[in-house]
């Protein structure tokens, strides 16, 4: 690769723009990464479950560790506009890789935002390098997208808290080495809710088994379990009752991120099927010549780059920090997320009893991109989020 991500962006903790020059040159060094280191290993790692952690290494010498986390401490310093075109480019790759390293980067993201000097300089250069990795956890067995009904608790004893609960689905479990968990120190509903860095070898921090998923099969997904974890009063994250308002701007990130994801994924399956239907002929004709066909390909074609424009559109108000922009994350990620899932469904579809092959890669994605539709919100939730928006409430 001719160049890598941080060395091109310059960026300052504004976060502008890159230029169209620097742009084109970062996308091209992720697209040859997505192409050459993750393209190729997608199908063997679906179906061993295997977890690369030295290619995500590489991810992290090429500058995708921490996108948008500052330099100081070896973030790239890139804008959510740029952002969301190097996920994308990365999922046309693997859906599930580009997707942990979404989450990855919005921990890193937590830390750099809302974390002391301290905290900044322990955990940071070693995410930013993806020599380690970072957790997200908030999903509790109970308490799904009623998030602010966690129980997971941390109780104040002197100079420490003492941790304790169950965490449900939580991508990473057992390979991270900090954990960013969300725990109630206080009162019930979100008020009472506080956020701290657990570290990954920290005592009573246990995990259950990784869990059997319909798709993202090369990223660990189990149960992370807190048995009276002690950590000391600087793993607080922020301050205490902050932790669930922290907790939800990071995933107005998250949800573009996951968007993106959906965006690559789908791009990579539509122009599979578009060239199959030039290669496939039924009765005497390419599939290609068909009008169903033609028909289907634009349609999808044209909700694609509809869902594009709404994933940029939203990350450019997250970059300039409008007031709607939660409602501009949740509207990119409802709706780029379904016809992600659609797009890709409907290549398998014309691929016919080929699509349903894993050689051919589409029903892999199509496994892949279904959990986009559920996690960082539930797109019915998405609603919710957008409906209150529009009516004040």
């Amino acid at each position: 690769m001719e160049m890598s991500v941080a060395a091109a962006s310059g960026a300052t903790e504004s976060a502008p723009a890159l230029s169209a020059e620097d742009r084109a040159a970062v996308l091209e060094a992720v697209r040859d990464f997505a192409a050459a280191e993750l393209a190729p290993h997608a199908l063997e790692w679906d179906l061993a479950g295997h977890f690369p952690r030295e290619t995500l290494e590489r991810a992290g010498e090429l500058g995708l560790g921490g996108i948008y986390v500052r330099e100081d401490v070896g973030g790239t310093g890139l804008g959510r506009r740029d952002a969301v075109a190097i996920f994308e480019e990365l999922a046309q790759g693997d859906p599930s890789i580009a997707a942990f390293v979404t989450i990855h980067n919005m921990v890193a993201w937590m830390i750099d935002t809302y974390g002391s000097e301290a905290q900044r300089r322990r955990f940071l250069p070693e995410l930013t390098a993806m020599r380690g990795f970072g957790s997200y956890c908030l999903t509790e067995p109970g308490a799904g997208s009623d998030a602010a009904a966690i129980t997971t608790s941390a109780i104040r004893d002197g100079a420490h808290y003492v941790l304790t609960g169950v965490k449900q689905f939580i991508s990473g479990a057992g390979e991270a080495s900090v954990y960013v968990v969300m725990a109630r120190t206080g009162e019930p509903g979100a008020r009472g809710i506080s956020a701290f860095l657990v570290p990954g070898d920290a005592e009573g921090l246990l995990f259950g088994p990784n869990e059997k998923k319909m798709g993202w099969k090369a990223q660990p997904t189990r149960q992370v379990i807190l048995d009276e974890v002690r950590v000391g009063a600087d793993a607080l994250l922020g301050t205490e009752g902050r932790g669930f308002a922290m907790a939800m701007s990071a995933l107005d990130g998250g949800r573009l991120n996951i968007a993106a994801c959906s965006l690559g994924g789908a791009q990579w399956a539509l122009d599979r099927a578009t060239r199959y239907v030039h290669e496939r002929f039924t009765f005497g004709e390419p599939l290609a010549e068909k009008q169903s066909v033609v028909f289907t390909l634009a349609d999808l074609a044209t909700e694609l780059r509809a869902a594009r424009a709404l994933v940029r559109d939203a990350a450019a108000a997250l970059d300039a920090r409008e007031p709607d922009a939660g409602m501009q994350c949740a509207m990119a990620k409802r709706f780029a997320t379904d016809v992600g899932f659609r797009v890709a469904n409907d290549a398998l579809q014309l691929h016919g009893g080929y699509g349903y092959l894993h050689e051919y890669g589409i029903e892999k994605v199509v496994r892949d991109l279904r959990v986009h539709q559920i996690l960082e919100g539930t797109n019915e939730i998405m609603r919710v989020v957008i409906g209150r928006h529009l009516l004040g409430a």
